[in-house]
């Protein structure tokens, strides 16, 4: 399994444009953890798994999105319902009772990745605009490897900052 996360993109069109012809071929899924400001129907945004985002103000996106990628359950949302830049603790409830393996979100702009539950909870930071200590604009890879879910951030340049790359052991929870 290999996914790529994405997030807060606003209405930056290219960025997802080159994600696309990059990995479109070689992931199982590529998500956009909201805010990317396009309609439903832009080509930019076709072929991601899209949630609804804040700033997100047309319709068709939905706020969250469940979904199951090679076995392995994904819950993704964009955070502003959860009230993720408060506390973790309500997304972290959601993932649990959906019983996801994967919780994906955004709206912070601040990348960070841990393990709660047995639940992946990783926020791939922003692709346009980055916040927080660490402000490079970026995305996450995660693959399913013999070691484990590994989890890689990169660079809008596509360059894998390996500093923050971690490996998690994982069993499906299906």
């Amino acid at each position: 399994m290999k996914l790529l996360v994405v997030s807060d993109s606003h209405s930056e069109r290219d960025c997802l444009i080159h994600l696309k012809e990059k990995y479109e071929n070689t992931v199982d899924a590529m998500i956009h953890c909201g805010d990317s400001e396009l309609e439903v129907d832009d080509p930019a945004i076709q072929g991601f798994h899209t949630v609804r985002g804040n700033c997100d103000f047309g319709g068709g996106f939905p706020n969250d999105w469940v979904g199951e990628v090679d076995g392995y359950r994904i819950f993704t949302t964009h955070g502003h319902l959860y009230n993720i830049k408060m506390t973790l603790m309500n997304l972290r409830y959601r993932a649990r009772e959906l019983n996801a393996d994967f919780a994906f979100f955004g709206h912070s702009h601040e990348l960070g990745v841990d393990m709660l539950d047995d639940t992946i909870i990783l926020n791939p930071g922003s692709i346009s605009l980055p916040r927080g200590r660490i402000r490079i604009k970026t995305y996450a890879l995660i693959d399913s490897t013999a070691e484990g879910i590994k989890v890689r951030f990169m660079d809008r340049e596509d360059n894998e900052l390996t500093e923050l790359t971690q490996v998690f052991p994982l069993t499906k929870h299906n």
